[in-house]
C-alpha cells in the first residue's frame, strides 16, 4: 500500500517519498475519518456523517452508535484487521476516540482524533 502524505494543515504534498505499509493505512484512516458525508460531489453517500449523526446528541444510546459509526469506517479501510482498545468520549459538545489498529503488515498503529 502507498500513499501521499498530508502536510500539516491536511494538504497532500507533493515530490516527496509516498508512505509505505502501516504509515499508509493510518494516513488511509485519517483522510477516511475526515471526508465528511456530500463533501465529495462524485459520490456523496460516502463519508463521516459528521453533521448529520455525530454532532449536537447528548446521550449515551448516541454515543455507542457514534462509535460503530466510526468504527466502520476504520474497519473499511484497505489493510485493517481488527481494531484494539476502542475507547470514547463525549464532553462539552467534543466526540473523541482512541484505538489502536492492527494492520495486515503485522504493525499495530494507534489512531486519536476529536470531532
Amino acid at each position: 500500500m502507498r500513499y501521499r502524505p498530508m502536510d500539516g494543515s491536511g494538504d497532500y504534498t507533493m515530490g516527496k517519498p509516498f508512505l509505505v505499509d502501516a504509515a499508509a493505512v493510518g494516513q488511509a484512516i485519517k483522510t477516511k475519518l475526515l471526508l465528511l458525508k456530500e463533501e465529495w460531489w462524485e459520490q456523496k453517500e460516502d463519508g463521516l456523517p459528521l453533521f448529520q449523526n455525530i454532532l449536537g446528541t447528548t446521550n449515551t444510546g448516541d454515543l455507542q452508535a457514534i462509535d460503530l459509526l466510526i468504527q466502520e469506517r476504520i474497519l473499511a479501510t484497505p489493510n485493517v484487521n481488527q481494531i484494539l482498545n476502542f475507547e470514547s468520549n463525549y464532553n462539552n459538545r467534543t466526540y473523541s476516540f482512541q484505538c489502536k489498529v492492527e494492520t495486515s503488515f503485522g504493525v499495530t498503529i494507534p489512531i486519536t482524533h476529536a470531532f
